[in-house]
């Protein structure tokens, strides 16, 4: 069916949500990924500690950011990629909550943002004995994931949306949303209480 929406993935330095040290971005229109984007990002001062926890899961390390655009740097180019999209993201109050964190750290603004959460829409489509994302992303067909590698999930996160759109017939992400009966997500950074919980509900990326 012909969703249109951008996914996105984010990796972490360590447990802080706003310690944003690289981004994946897919780009879906009309059901069919026309673009892929990815880079790195010097975390804000104050959550730039890498734990070697997080390295050892994604492979960016502070020397690897040394050069890279800080968060505020690079947030215009990223809502300007995200246009007039609402965002999927597995676990999406991770993604969110990191988009959150790090602009309340460094006293960004963001627009308002729609978003569906493709873990909780793989639970209602597919039979797994997990729903983490390596598993789910072959259950909709897609099977080339390096996981944590932020572009690769976000094309897997992407993967699972459009087939969940295919299986139900939904023509737009309301759409699933409905369908799956998950909702669409609304994030609004001047509501500090709905930012608070989503950064609260944030975990490791």
């Amino acid at each position: 069916m012909p969703v249109s929406f951008t996914a996105i993935d984010f990796e972490t330095a360590n447990g802080s949500p706003a310690s944003a040290c690289a981004v994946g971005l897919v780009k879906v229109t009309d059901g069919q990924i026309v673009d892929r984007r990815s880079w790195l990002i010097r975390p804000p001062a104050g959550h730039d500690e890498f734990m070697p926890f997080n390295v050892q899961l994604h492979g960016v390390s502070r020397e690897r950011v040394s050069r890279a655009d800080t968060w505020e740097a690079q947030l215009p180019r990223l809502l300007e990629y995200i246009g007039e999209d609402s965002i999927v993201a597995h676990n999406a109050p991770f993604d969110v909550g990191v988009l959150a964190a790090a602009s309340l750290a460094t006293g960004c603004s963001l627009p308002d943002l729609g978003y569906v959460c493709t873990l909780r829409v793989a639970r209602r489509i597919y039979d797994l004995p997990s729903y983490r994302l390596p598993l789910a992303a072959r259950a909709a067909g897609y099977l080339d994931l390096t996981h944590h590698d932020p572009v690769s999930d976000a094309e897997a996160c992407a993967a699972i949306a459009v087939d969940a759109a295919t299986r139900l017939g939904a023509s737009d992400l309301a759409g699933l949303a409905l369908a799956t009966g998950v909702g669409l997500g609304r994030f609004v950074l001047a509501e500090r209480a709905e930012a608070k919980r989503l950064i609260a509900s944030a975990t490791f990326g």
